[in-house]
């Protein structure tokens, strides 16, 4: 998946056919100037030849009045060719006897004729020259031209050429311009485009900002006012941008509708439950109360009916707990304020470790906690049943002789509880799921339900899978996390919450046994 944004895609296409563009139009204009140039200096090429034709032309034989250097007398020579009037400076001339003999000479500055070197003579006789101009390539000190041949009827065959330099320093300097003016043409076409192309999507940004701000708002629980819109003048459908902006409204209309269906649903769930189980532990303690009182009436009784009651009171106070436990999930869901009061956390890990080791003597419990208070703002109520809850899970599903580590530390401005045990652990299924309701974790780690002590000791919520949702809600509600890690030998439940005030306790000391 590509990771480059749709604005550098942009620019870098204006950029790259801004380029294409300039590229296209400079070689084409270099060629056609260079095509024109050479045009133009072939017509003088023609000139030069025609003027050294009339002198020395077929039909004209040999002036008597030239004495030439390179033949006998009246035959002209190269030099006398290149020195007829209106030849121009550079002007190449040479003679090819039938033996194939080069002499040739080039017109200087001033009138001067520069005589050419043997190998620079030969090359014109290489380079199959013809009566149509054609270029050939002179070496060092003389570089390019344009040559024709043409036949004497004196002297063999008469070549004349100008030179090229003037026309490949013109198309040169235009080359160089057009690379100029192209380079900076481009690097100011990507700036003003990258201007433009930020302009033009500055709507599709507000589009994303509002989708990015309804990203950013809790969906899944609670009473969610969704009220992030994309504006007017961005959710024009005539527009493409405008397209997408009414299409995020829509979407967002019928999110909104959901979740008020949702959160109607829910409050009416809530509500039922709260009302049942309000409603239920009246006659949950009547049931109770009656069959204490059968029980304990004095008179003989059936071993049988002795029994049901004793089964019947047992399950009132396991059905009580679990009502107690809706009922406060209920109001949890609801939103219902909890106390707001200095709690000293260590105190509550002290007290509830104190409490499981008497509900579970089989098991071995070690405390790690700071040499200071850990002072948070809470419910000391339900800061006790959360850890308390945490201690009997690990309890009741844990082998006897299990050894059950508790600490208690401040970590930076939160304070830290971890209830770790060496029991074997939990399916790694259940882990994403264990703080959920009746979410039990009886496949890997062993149930102790009976063995969990008299009616009312600390966790008998455990039993009913409700005990660690209780924790994931009230600590949530206090504004902090919950978390759990587990592998064979090693499971840690851990929550945090916000320190009261300054930061308090100090590094743990060793483990003592409760």
């Amino acid at each position: 998946m590509s990771r480059v944004t749709l604005r550098t895609k942009l620019v870098v296409g204006i950029v790259a056919l801004l380029t294409a563009v300039s590229i296209g139009i400079g070689v084409i204009s270099v060629v056609a100037l260079e095509t024109f140039l050479v045009g133009r200096l072939d017509g003088q090429l023609k000139a030069a030849t025609g003027r050294s034709e009339d002198a020395f032309g077929p039909g004209q034989g040999p002036p008597g009045a030239v004495q030439g250097d390179q033949g006998a007398p009246g035959t002209p020579g190269a030099d006398d060719v290149v020195v007829l009037p209106g030849q121009r400076e550079g002007t190449l001339a040479g003679l090819v006897d039938p033996a194939g003999t080069v002499s040739a000479a080039v017109l200087g500055e001033r009138g001067t004729v520069v005589q050419l070197s043997p190998e620079q003579s030969a090359r014109l006789v290489t380079s199959n020259l013809g009566e149509l101009p054609s270029t050939v390539d002179l070496g060092p000190g003389f570089g390019h031209y344009r040559v024709v041949i043409r036949p004497t009827s004196f002297a063999g065959d008469l070549i004349i050429g100008l030179p090229l330099k003037e026309v490949d320093e013109t198309v040169l300097r235009l080359a160089l311009l057009v690379l100029g003016v192209g380079v900076v043409g481009v690097v100011i076409a990507a700036a003003a485009g990258a201007a433009i192309v930020r302009l033009a999507l500055r709507p599709l940004d507000r589009v994303a900002d509002a989708a990015s701000r309804v990203a950013e708002i809790p969906l899944d629980r609670g009473d969610v006012d969704l009220a992030v819109r994309v504006g007017e003048i961005d959710a024009n459908p005539s527009t493409e941008v405008g397209k997408v902006g009414a299409a995020v409204n829509r979407m967002l209309d019928h999110v909104a509708s959901a979740l008020s269906a949702r959160q109607a649903s829910e409050n009416k769930v809530r509500s039922f439950v709260a009302d049942a189980s309000h409603e239920l532990r009246t006659p949950l303690a009547a049931i109770r109360g009656y069959s204490e009182l059968t029980r304990r009436s004095g008179h003989d009784l059936p071993n049988d009916i002795v029994h049901a009651m004793a089964r019947v009171e047992s399950e009132t106070v396991r059905m009580t707990a679990l009502v107690e436990d809706l009922l406060l999930l209920a109001r949890l869901d609801e939103g219902n304020p909890l106390a707001h009061d200095s709690v000293d956390l260590s105190v509550i890990v002290r007290d509830s470790i104190a409490d499981a080791t008497v509900a579970g003597p089989g098991h071995e419990w070690a405390l790690v906690e700071s040499s200071a208070p850990i002072l948070v703002t809470g419910d000391a109520t339900r800061l006790h049943q959360v850890v308390a809850n945490l201690l009997g899970n690990a309890r009741q599903h844990t082998p006897p002789g299990t050894t059950v580590t508790v600490t208690s530390r401040v970590d930076g401005t939160d304070a830290l509880v971890r209830v770790s045990d060496s029991g074997p652990g939990i399916d790694a299924e259940l882990l994403p799921r264990i703080f959920e309701r009746f979410v039990r974790a009886d496949v890997s780690r062993a149930r102790q339900i009976g063995n969990a002590g008299p009616p009312g000791a600390a966790g008998p919520s455990a039993s009913t899978g409700l005990g660690l949702s209780i924790v994931a809600g009230v600590i949530e509600a206090h504004g902090g996390t919950v978390g759990v890690r587990s592998a064979p030998g090693e499971t840690v439940f851990w929550f945090r919450m916000p320190l009261a005030g300054p930061r308090q306790g100090a590094p743990p000391h060793s483990a003592a046994q409760a």
